[in-house]
């Protein structure tokens, strides 16, 4: 039986779709900004890049979480 996505990872189907990128792009954007802080880099994502605040929240917090845990 398939496991559901949780979290930020659940929002990755509808963000590709609506925005044409692999969500490995948006990542990849994120993480070479010079912004650190998570307000910072939602509002840079909605107002460079044109995302919703609900996926830019995503892509975020899964990135941002990435680090944490290495």
């Amino acid at each position: 039986m398939a496991e559901t996505v949780k979290g930020p990872a659940s929002y990755f189907p509808s963000i590709e779709k609506k925005y044409g990128r692999p969500v490995a792009e948006w990542l990849e954007i994120i993480r070479s900004s010079p912004l650190t802080r998570h307000r910072e880099l939602v509002t840079w994502l909605k107002t460079e890049h044109g995302l919703g605040h609900g996926h830019a929240n995503a892509l975020v917090a899964h990135t941002l979480a990435e680090t944490r845990d290495r």
